[in-house]
């Protein structure tokens, strides 16, 4: 599990994929956002809890293609289902790999793009915290999703189509985190649902991706 966890980080440093495409993503919707809507602080500051999850969530949705693809075109998609390791370890594997590649440093970048959007100063913590437990659960769906759409042609859309619903929890939660926080209320019960959903996803979805790439590769 190691060894594929390494080989999965390796091959989306070399594509660029992973740590550059998504953080631009990210940062061209962060610097799109006040042209569109106006550089006022007054304006900014209210939606920019909603908007920083937003961007982070369709960056997420750039690699998700490429968590089993590569490997299904050259083969060794095949090996490791019949290999002596659990394909439901498996899908975890890449899963976790898609998140230290997209979702942690979207996270660590948030707080300094949260500066564009005027983000008040209470907001920055909740903001880390909410997408340090929320990210977790948009790379474990789009593993099963991309685990449901292997090998079909033209599969990116369908994917997105497939995962942006399963998304939409997250984001309520994620976003309605930060905004309490930003506005002095609690914002622990926001936070602990999200987490719960994130716990429900790691532990369930493993075994439907899992039985999805079996299924797509009879």
């Amino acid at each position: 599990m190691k060894g594929l966890l390494q080989r999965d980080l390796r091959l989306a440093i070399r594509a660029g994929g992973g740590f550059g495409l998504a953080l631009a993503f990210f940062l061209i919707v962060v610097i799109l956002v006040p042209f569109g809507v106006g550089p006022s602080a007054d304006v900014l500051a209210p939606i920019a809890p909603g908007v920083l999850w937003l961007g982070a969530l369709l960056a997420c949705l750039l690699s998700l293609d490429r968590i089993f693809a590569t490997d299904y075109e050259d083969g060794s998609l095949e090996f490791l289902a019949t290999a002596p390791v659990p394909l439901e370890g498996v899908v975890a594997v890449k899963a976790l790999a898609h998140w230290l590649t997209t979702g942690l440093p979207l996270t660590l970048a948030a707080p300094v793009f949260g500066v564009f959007l005027n983000l008040p100063s209470g907001g920055y913590g909740w903001l880390v915290a909410s997408l340090a437990l929320g990210t977790p659960a948009l790379s474990m769906i789009g593993a099963f999703g991309a685990a449901l759409t292997v090998g079909l042609k033209r599969g990116g859309l369908l994917l997105s189509l497939l995962v942006l619903p399963l998304y939409i929890p997250t984001l309520i939660f994620g976003a309605d985190t930060v905004r309490r926080g930003v506005d002095g209320l609690e914002a622990g019960t926001s936070l602990i649902l999200m987490t719960g959903i994130t716990l429900g996803t790691l532990a369930l979805l493993p075994f439907a991706g899992a039985a999805a790439l079996r299924v797509n590769l009879r």
